[in-house]
């Protein structure tokens, strides 16, 4: 019955969920079924991650963190002075 799915049948399904949820819709469900893939994939290996990252793979911070990281006073080292103007 279901024994194959060809081209004709990909097509049909797209148009119709184009008409369903709209061409503006369609990228942001297929992210989240992407994630919601990925975790579930994770949850089932056991590929727990302590550290959350963004898609380029930078580390996400909490708000704690961001909120510590804009509160830290800066070292002598991290500030610069403007250079003395020349006159003449």
């Amino acid at each position: 019955m279901f024994s194959s799915i060809g081209p004709l049948e990909i097509i049909v399904v797209i148009v119709v969920l184009l008409l369903i949820f709209g061409p503006k819709r369609l990228p942001s469900l297929g992210k989240s079924l992407g994630t919601g893939m990925r975790e579930f994939k994770d949850s089932i290996t056991g590929d727990d991650k302590d550290e959350k990252t963004d898609a380029a793979g930078r580390p996400v911070l909490t708000q704690a963190q961001a909120d510590a990281s804009i509160a830290a006073p800066q070292t002598p080292e991290a500030v610069v002075e403007p250079a003395p103007e020349k006159r003449g």
